[in-house]
């Protein structure tokens, strides 16, 4: 079990505490409650099966903000090779917030980019905490346009509660830069896949989200706008945040009924963070057979195919209540 503990998992270190406590007593009286023990592994593995069985989407969503939950640079060292990071966006300066590169994916060289947040205040600082300034955007774009022109496939891996919202990302016109972003996507000539690892907020998102392919981990969400910031809107407190995240329906599952994900990536028995490795390679065998189907493509058809996969999102069928 990891040090940080939900709050909804607390019956789970509460019986591994008690079984650390069974083996520390049976070692120090020299007792053999080896069946004892066996029980307690039961009924945690019961304990663990039922809760994360049955998440609610704002327990989905604290699972999805874990600070031990593996963030965009460690999927990179995991399932890439070779990772060459490229810096600034040629006008500003280099955000931290977004980061990319070329690398090798199965042996094949793509462009990987993605939303990073920190570990600790030092680097949490260093990235603001996973919300990009325009230039990481206008980075993210330039490196797009560099894997288009030399026909490498593009990875995304989006972690991020949106972009950052102050008055000097302002300044330097935010909006336009995910705008420009959303609409050059759109002519890309290459494969073009989408992961979302963690939280997925907003256009902060959705500025390097506009592919082929949207796939989400098990415990991700992705939404138009935070539940705390959805609670505030229309509750007027964010105290309603676990209302707004069952309303939103922004949990893997729901997203794929609705045709706006197209895969869901499993993560290990309580969440990514308990086994990394398993989850990416779980991420890599979905990116592969996703890419292997967009490689059968021709370039008009993944234009095509992007084009339609966005535009069928939000149609809704309405039925007035009976007087």
């Amino acid at each position: 079990m990891s040090t940080y503990v939900l709050p909804f998992e607390k019956p789970i270190l509460e019986l591994e505490k008690k079984m650390a406590e069974l083996r520390t007593f049976s070692e120090d009286q020299d007792i053999d409650m080896k069946s004892e023990v066996e029980r307690i592994e039961h009924k945690i593995l019961e304990t663990k099966q039922k809760i994360y069985s049955g998440m609610t989407p704002w327990q989905k969503v604290q699972m999805a903000r874990h600070p031990l939950r593996p963030y965009t640079r460690d999927y990179i060292n995991l399932i890439t090779t070779d990772f060459t990071e490229l810096h600034g966006d040629r006008l500003y300066r280099d955000d931290r917030a977004i980061i990319g590169g070329v690398a090798r994916f199965q042996g094949r060289p793509v462009m990987i980019i993605g939303t990073q947040k920190g570990r600790d205040t030092k680097s949490n600082l260093e990235c603001n905490f996973g919300c990009p300034y325009p230039e990481g955007y206008r980075k993210a774009l330039r490196l797009m346009k560099m894997a288009d022109k030399f026909g490498m496939p593009i990875l995304s891996l989006i972690d991020t509660p949106g972009a950052y919202p102050g008055l000097e990302s302002e300044e330097r016109h935010v909006a336009e830069a995910i705008a420009v972003n959303l609409r050059e996507s759109f002519l890309f000539k290459v494969p073009f896949i989408s992961v979302v690892i963690g939280e997925g907020g907003s256009g902060g998102a959705l500025g390097i989200g506009v592919s082929n392919r949207i796939l989400i981990l098990e415990h991700a969400y992705y939404s138009v706008i935070s539940p705390e910031g959805c609670a505030a809107i229309l509750w007027k407190d964010r105290a309603y945040a676990d209302k707004a995240a069952e309303n939103l329906k922004i949990t893997a599952q729901d997203l794929t009924n609705n045709g706006i994900a197209d895969d869901i990536i499993s993560e290990p028995l309580g969440g990514a963070h308990h086994d990394p490795e398993a989850t990416a390679k779980n991420l890599a065998e979905c990116v592969s057979k996703h890419l292997a189907q967009l490689d059968a493509m021709t370039v008009e058809e993944r234009i095509q195919d992007r084009y339609d996969k966005f535009r069928a999102m939000g149609v809704f069928e309405e039925q007035a209540e009976e007087a």
